[in-house]
């Protein structure tokens, strides 16, 4: 090949090699700037069986135990000793109150848009001293009307601000059974007797009451063993022989050997199961 012709190759080799196209840089992942998701919220309100309070201290209560079981974080309003009137009229409790009334400072969380559920344990203690007077029956029919009232009025200021939120009332375990084992009742049998068809008469009408507002209601009395028929014995380790149903209730409650209303853990535990259940 003559000189030339291979000056002339030589270049264009050269110059096809310069100008070809370089590979694509490797893309590198973009840092992602958005923020986590937010936390979903249990907000809880309602007395110490929210609380957790009992005869040994405050231990872990039910809303703690939904809250951890479905990942939630729990926002807990609840306060020791609080009617169903005292949710729109005394402060409410725990380090989320603001000095808030419980159903003032639940509005304010509903309206954060975090809620994922809701749970309302009341009227426990406005039923109380009816297990002290002569006609239990009667003033329980009497009290119920007034926990109706004030609970109506709780729900229907959280549906203004939250109408599709999981709303779950609870009503309680049947702890005047205990009364059958419980020397502080002279009567405790008869006692224990009459609260049965109390039960059934406050879970009727609460749990009414909750549908009204497109609630769902975990019916607590039955699932700690409540409405049992009292001729249905069992052999406890403690009292001998007794009705299952009391026997149940002394397992989940202290009322049998403290005259305490409060569940024990197991009590919270079983609770908690029912909630979970109802708020599917």
């Amino acid at each position: 090949m003559p000189r030339f012709a291979l000056v002339m190759a030589a270049a264009v080799t050269l110059l096809t090699a310069c100008s070809s196209t370089p590979p694509a840089p490797v893309p590198v992942p973009a840092s992602s700037s958005a923020p986590p998701p937010a936390e979903q919220v249990h907000l809880s309100i309602g007395d110490s069986y929210a609380t957790g309070f009992g005869p040994g201290g405050t231990t872990e209560s039910f809303a703690q135990i939904v809250a951890k079981e479905s990942g939630l974080k729990l926002v807990n309003l609840a306060c020791n000793g609080a009617t169903s009137a005292d949710l729109a009229t005394r402060p409410a409790c725990g380090p989320d109150a603001g000095g808030k009334t419980q159903l003032d400072a639940a509005v304010e969380v509903l309206r954060g848009g975090k809620t994922a559920l809701v749970t309302v344990v009341i009227g426990g203690n406005d039923l109380t001293p009816c297990a002290l007077v002569q006609d239990p029956l009667d003033c329980a029919t009497r009290t119920v009307a007034g926990i109706q009232t004030n609970v109506a009025g709780t729900l229907t200021e959280l549906r203004e601000v939250a109408p599709d939120v999981k709303i779950v009332g609870l009503t309680y375990p049947d702890v005047f059974l205990g009364a059958w084992v419980n020397p502080s009742f002279p009567n405790g049998k008869n006692l224990a007797r009459q609260s049965v068809t109390m039960f059934q008469d406050f879970n009727t009408r609460i749990a009414a009451q909750y549908d009204r507002f497109g609630a769902k209601f975990a019916d607590v009395t039955t699932a700690t063993g409540g409405y049992g028929a009292l001729t249905e014995l069992t052999q406890d380790p403690k009292y001998g022989q007794i009705p299952a149903s009391v026997a149940k209730v002394c397992t989940l409650t202290h009322f049998c050997d403290r005259t305490d209303v409060h569940p024990t853990p197991a009590g919270h535990q079983v609770i908690a199961e029912a909630v979970t259940a109802a708020s599917r």
